[in-house]
């Protein structure tokens, strides 16, 4: 098997190997991940941070050897905290913008080696190492007061499906991107998302940083968000936003009818 991570600032990552097929997620600087076939120029790539497959063009990804590939993912990981930041490429002389959410594998002061490569950045980073730290309900209640401020900052990012930046992020994109932050792992897409954590019953027993799900007409999940608290959902539909949520679902203040139906509320943390 062979094995990569993205140097570049963002890689759409594609349903079929092909410019034409949609994107269904995205490689930020910094992530992993294994390659599992090559065809005609494309790469199927397995996400590392959450599992996810699709297809990236062969000459956006950079190749690494599994005993590196293996150092970096064992790594400390910092992120990028800036919504978007410069890093230098030392070794080649460039410099280019990474965003929110990046990853900055064994980052020691402000230089981080890749293959060899050596890469310079001076911005904002979160070290916290996610769940683990939690001892007390008032760390908690902490914990997920830091989580919901992160979520303010993809604020009024376009909605893209496939999306996981500030410059265009879709619903399930922004969940993950949330969590992640807090180094924490949850799956891409909103219908997987559904089966990690634990359910809450009621709205009125949910708290800060509990994640809703809603469903279409056909009863499956077709829409997820964060609760900023009993209220108020931060969720990307159009562009990130808040919106009011009571127990039939989010009601949209300015069209002034429901938006979303209420299916499932889980708690992570």
């Amino acid at each position: 098997m062979e094995f990569g991570i993205n140097i570049q600032s963002i890689v759409p990552v594609r349903k079929d190997p092909s410019h034409l097929s949609e994107i269904t997620t995205q490689l930020l600087f910094g992530e992993l991940f294994r390659i599992n076939e090559s065809r005609d120029g494309w790469l199927q790539v397995h996400l590392a941070w959450d599992n996810y497959e699709g297809w990236i063009p062969e000459k956006q990804a950079h190749k690494i050897g599994e005993q590196e590939f293996l150092r970096l993912l064992n790594a400390d990981t910092p992120l990028v905290m800036d919504l978007v930041q410069l890093i230098a490429n030392e070794t080649q002389k460039t410099m280019f913008a990474i965003p929110l959410g990046s990853s900055l594998p064994g980052l020691e002061g402000q230089f981080l080696s890749i293959d060899g490569e050596n890469f310079r950045f001076e911005g904002q980073v979160s070290i916290t190492s996610g769940i683990e730290e939690i001892e007390t309900r008032h760390e908690k209640k902490e914990f997920c007061h830091d989580l919901v401020e992160d979520a303010m900052m993809y604020l009024h990012a376009p909605y893209l499906w496939g999306g996981r930046s500030p410059f265009g992020i879709d619903c399930s994109g922004l969940v993950q991107m949330v969590y992640k932050l807090r180094q924490i792992k949850l799956l891409r897409d909103a219908t997987q998302q559904a089966s990690q954590g634990e359910v809450v019953s009621l709205l009125d027993e949910a708290e800060p940083g509990d994640i809703v799900f809603f469903d279409d007409e056909e009863g499956n999940i077709s829409h997820v968000g964060i609760l900023a608290d009993r209220f108020r959902v931060i969720h990307a539909s159009g562009s990130v936003r808040i919106d009011a949520i009571d127990h039939q679902g989010i009601f949209d203040g300015n069209q002034e009818k429901y938006t979303h139906k209420l299916r499932l509320i889980k708690r992570i943390i």
